[in-house]
């Protein structure tokens, strides 16, 4: 098939088109520091961008290869939906296979973000219930660190429907995955408490704020052995930030964005769904012309829209190869200096970091001075504010509660991330602006609403 531009990918033996194989890229094809800050030169450049986390980054190579795809459409629409659209997206499903290790591309859905994949999960779900399959009160599990918007899609297609949602309360700062595996358990028990079934566990695969990779495997094998009938791992920073096997982690259903830390322009996201009978009445909640074709065939076309950040993906396999072990080896660098910055901004503090290295990916949680007096999430949102508008860094803060009897505790965190563009610089502006603050006795109390 031509890609965009009109040249011809290789072919693989189905005539699908083949990305680049990142073992044959000779060492002189490797991206140079030079081109990776021209390749993003359309950041603005007066910001500490240490926030990749919330809406990822996209280089201009695929950048430009989706104005081509855009281009392409706008020039003639029907010949692009005839020819084009499922063809591509079919392209971009085979890459994402490949790279997930799926068994088959039809258990992979191509979606705008994780949050209509939860949507269509948990809308079976729903469903479940206003046919008489699930009982009242019936129940889903989920982490207390749940996004909020998957919170919210609970509480509309579960809760709404009947069912009963139990949260598992997890400690942070955290220490070890023990800590997150019993009280998993703690959570299965409750759920059972009633005698009702626990109909599907919502696992993070790293929770959003705070940042904190979960032991997904060891929770999914938890959940075989305790008989949860559907697991889903909603993993919004899965894929690029770390380890993502469908084989070995054996979920249900995972979602993962493609646009945080894949190179993907907003929006796109994938949604696998593990083969199996029981799960083929999976549904876009944006029902159009293919609805009853499979959710695959169903995502391809929910109408007119712009399908280019779909598309893409082979070019973004094509920009990960021009780096030293693909995607792996930027999540291992990503993860290594993270951490490196993050030890450097607590011991320049005299704080700690929220857990260990290794429970933490492509970012990692940073405890802030408590003289600087973050009281509420109120004051996050303020203090993030002020360090955006005066001192030109963006980073998420997060409010921890003191617990009882605490003396003097840390209740600000910084997630700070890194991705391929970041400098030492950006972090080191971080620092010095936090020790300004914590030097003029600035208090979060200071700053108007």
């Amino acid at each position: 098939m031509a890609s965009p531009d009109g040249k011809h990918r290789r072919s693989g033996t189905n005539g699908e088109a083949k990305p680049p194989d990142s073992k044959k890229l000779k060492l002189s094809a490797l991206i140079t520091d030079e081109e990776i800050q021209s390749e993003f030169s359309h950041h603005n450049a007066s910001v500490a961008r240490i926030n990749n986390g919330s809406f990822g980054s996209c280089p201009q190579s695929v950048i430009s290869a989706q104005q081509r795809w855009q281009l392409r459409f706008l020039r003639q629409p029907d010949s692009f939906y005839v020819n084009d659209l499922k063809p591509g997206v079919l392209e971009s499903r085979e890459a994402i296979r490949s790279i997930i290790n799926a068994d088959d591309v039809s258990e992979v859905s191509i979606v705008d973000n994780a949050t209509t994949a939860a949507a269509i999960v948990l809308q079976q779900m729903a469903w479940a219930f206003a046919e008489g399959r699930f009982e009242k009160g019936d129940v889903a599990v989920m982490l207390h660190y749940a996004y909020g918007a998957v919170k919210k899609s609970m509480e509309a297609y579960v809760t709404r429907a009947g069912g009963r949602v139990v949260e598992v309360q997890l400690p942070f700062p955290v220490k070890s995955n023990e800590e997150i595996i019993t009280e998993f358990k703690l959570a299965l028990e409750r759920g059972k408490l009633k005698g009702q079934r626990i109909r599907l566990a919502v696992i993070d695969h790293v929770t959003s704020m705070p940042s904190v990779v979960i032991p997904v495997k060891e929770l999914v094998k938890i959940c075989r052995e305790e008989g949860v009938d559907q697991v889903f791992v909603d993993a919004a920073h899965g894929i690029g930030c770390v380890d993502v096997d469908m084989k070995e982690i054996g979920a249900d259903f995972y979602a993962s964005n493609l646009h945080k830390w894949f190179f993907c322009p907003p929006s796109a996201a994938f949604l696998y769904c593990r083969k199996s009978a029981k799960f083929s009445d999976l549904h876009h909640p944006v029902v159009s012309h293919e609805y009853g074709n499979g959710l695959a065939i169903e995502s391809t076309w929910i109408g007119t829209r712009d399908y280019s950040s779909q598309l893409v993906v082979p070019s973004v396999v094509e920009f990960v190869n021009r780096f030293r072990g693909g995607i792996e080896g930027i999540k291992k660098r990503n993860h290594e200096v993270v951490v490196w910055m993050g030890k450097m901004l607590a011991e320049s503090w005299g704080t700690s970091l929220g857990c260990p290295p290794d429970m933490c990916s492509s970012m990692i949680m940073v405890g802030l001075p408590s003289c600087l007096g973050i009281m509420s999430e109120r004051d996050t949102l303020k203090l993030r504010t002020h360090l955006r508008d005066c001192f030109r860094v963006e980073v998420p803060i997060y409010y921890r509660a003191p617990k009882e009897g605490e003396i003097d505790p840390v209740t600000g965190y910084a997630r700070i991330s890194h991705q391929v563009y970041n400098k030492p610089e950006d972090y080191e502006r971080f620092r010095d602006a936090i020790k300004k603050l914590v030097g003029d006795n600035f208090t979060c109390a200071s700053l108007s609403a």
